[in-house]
């Protein structure tokens, strides 16, 4: 009630703005509307789906340009001539985004720098745009007769358009996609993992920016009825992303505060202009030093700071609700490696190794470190593409398949150094692992919006039924780095188990854990395993090993050198020679002993 309560007395305030406003003051107040329609197309690439984005006054450009070309050069009419721009202003986003699918960081912030100098440039050059005098004389935007030459009158127009581009963007960022965006800015690896089509978010993210700016350089056309290169240069650029980065790049609604109030500041240091630009780059700087989350994120740092203060509360897991056991066919062979050799360079990591792992089945990877078995986890899993060999899951080849197709096909991990998305909730990592759909369903948003938040809703209810059932309600709502590393481990487990895996890798699972956290653990991955989920764990810990798993296969140097019952692995020659040596090498019951004893610590 008090959110609604506060959207209505914005929107009142928003309406009534005019009203108390000079023709100078809502020409400003006018172009602060524009810019907050860039800086949440901006706050979308570049915030939430972290990719570095400065094409974005390219885009505006591209907007604002087709339009004036359109109705002044072809004699088309406003909006004929604004809905091609729209088109034409995504389809640049998706063209700038191309780059994106091979480079990052920094490296992609200089192509999409080049892309927009080199906009500015072919404006300032080409004739159909008017060269360095620009396009003047486009036509008011006609609107059933209501005079849109009057900046009063344009506001509201200004004011629809924002309010549903800003709905919008706000569906977009709390919902299945938005989410997977932000998990592919915390980490790619781990949200192609759990299914997120990387390459397809990131072309998405860019065509929203697209959107964004092409809307916004509509709007500037129609209200200026001017367009010229200076209005799309690279202090415009500068400008922008300093609005993005003081009010809050991850926050939508602080891209929006950022962009109206350095709007105004701009209005009024416009006699002193060169030590404005000075002042910008200085409170980016301390913002990014100080505030990495900008304006928006300063309440949630005071709250941080005062439960550091304050001693905070241990969190407690709760109990573990086990499966419920299912019936099983029994006898298909759930994944099958043929001859995998892996090379990087000089160094042979996997060679000639070849398992067979049955359904219904635990089975424990062990090995001396450096033997290989992180390796053949990321070739099952899509990381890695072996030299040679072959991958069959369930009778079918998937060697070098993407990530995300794997998951699309059941198959789940965990991994050796914890990739939890730490700037996500608890629940939300679990609402990512929930989530089957695929990127091209982003068509629903615009067109049944109602549809994605009632799957939104029944996303909410079946997380809510994973965290009870992995003991997680405590700490449902916090952030993984602030929880201690014991119930990080359950989190991960239980985000690979939101994806209803058939096939579930574990890579060291019981690292870093207690005793009775490692007797909870093997509780529950015998629990999944009677589900009827197949596990491959990876495990330093041989006492575990010994007691959980069917069969184990171990590894050296790359080799299989023992596959079979824990019972006869433990007492097998190349087995104990690989853990204590060749002087320890006879089968023997004591040798046995000391190589488990050996591998447990």
């Amino acid at each position: 009630m008090r959110r609604i309560l506060f959207i209505i007395l914005a929107a009142v305030a928003a309406w009534l703005l005019p009203y108390g406003l000079g023709g100078y003051a809502i020409h400003v107040a006018d172009v602060a509307i524009i810019f907050a329609i860039l800086a949440v197309g901006l706050g979308l690439t570049m915030g939430v789906a972290g990719q570095i984005n400065l094409a974005q006054v390219a885009f505006f450009g591209v907007g604002a340009y087709t339009v004036a070309i359109l109705t002044t050069r072809a004699g088309l009419g406003f909006w004929t001539a604004a809905l091609l721009a729209l088109v034409t202003a995504v389809v640049a986003g998706l063209l700038a985004g191309i780059p994106a699918l091979r480079m990052q960081s920094h490296y992609l912030g200089i192509v999409t720098l080049g892309l927009a100098l080199a906009f500015t440039n072919w404006v300032t050059n080409a004739h159909v745009a008017g060269r360095a005098e620009g396009i003047s004389d486009l036509p008011v935007p006609p609107m059933f007769g209501v005079d849109l030459s009057s900046g009063y009158l344009f506001y509201y127009v200004e004011l629809v358009v924002f309010a549903v581009a800003l709905a919008f963007a706000l569906l977009v960022v709390r919902s299945p996609l938005g989410r997977r965006l932000r998990a592919m800015r915390d980490d790619d690896l781990a949200a192609g993992a759990l299914g997120a089509e990387i390459p397809l978010l990131r072309m998405t993210a860019f065509v929203l920016s697209g959107l964004y700016g092409g809307l916004a350089g509509i709007l500037y056309a129609g209200l200026i009825r001017f367009v010229a290169p200076e209005s799309f240069n690279i202090a415009n650029m500068f400008l922008l992303l300093a609005m993005v980065i003081i009010g809050g790049r991850s926050s939508i609604l602080g891209c929006v505060v950022g962009a109206v109030a350095l709007s105004l500041v701009r209005e009024a240091l416009l006699d002193a202009s060169g030590y404005a630009q000075l002042g910008y780059g200085l409170v980016v700087v301390l913002v990014v030093v100080f505030a990495p989350k900008g304006l928006a994120g300063l309440p949630g740092q005071l709250r941080s700071l005062l439960r550091r203060r304050g001693g905070g509360s241990r969190a407690q897991l709760g109990p573990f609700q086990p499966y419920e056991a299912a019936a099983r066919a029994g006898g298909a062979d759930v994944l099958e490696i043929r001859g995998v050799t892996m090379r990087f360079k000089g160094l042979v990591a996997l060679d000639e190794v070849s398992l067979t792992v049955p359904e219904g089945q635990i089975r424990g990877i062990v090995g001396p470190n450096g033997s290989g078995k992180t390796t053949l986890f990321n070739v099952i899993s899509g990381f890695y593409t072996p030299g040679q060999g072959a991958v069959l899951l369930r009778g079918r080849e998937v060697t070098g398949m993407a990530p995300y197709r794997l998951a699309q096909r059941r198959v789940a991990r965990t991994f050796q150094n914890l990739r939890l998305f730490e700037d996500l909730s608890v629940r939300e990592n679990l609402l990512l692992g929930l989530d089957r759909t695929r990127t091209w369903w982003i068509w629903r948003y615009p067109s049944v919006p109602w549809k994605v938040l009632g799957y939104e809703r029944a996303l909410r209810r079946r997380a809510g039924a994973l965290i009870e059932r992995f003991g997680l309600a405590e700490v449902a709502d916090a952030e993984p780095r602030s929880l201690p590393y014991g119930i990080q481990r359950r989190i991960e487990l239980a985000r690979a188990m939101a994806m209803a895996p058939d096939l579930l890798l574990l890579d060291e699972p019981a690292a870093g854990l207690n005793g009775e956290e490692v007797r909870q653990l093997a509780e529950i991955v015998r629990s999944i395993r009677d589900a009827g989920v197949t596990v491959i764990i990876i495990e330093h810990n041989m006492g575990l090993v010994m007691s959980l798993c069917d069969q184990v296969t171990v590894l050296s140097s790359g080799k299989v050198i023992a596959d079979g019952p824990p019972a006869e692995v433990a007492v097998h020659p190349d087995v104990v020679a690989a853990y204590l040596g060749d002087s320890m090498a006879a089968p023997t019951e004591e040798s046995a002993e000391a190589a488990v004893e050996e591998a447990t610590r």
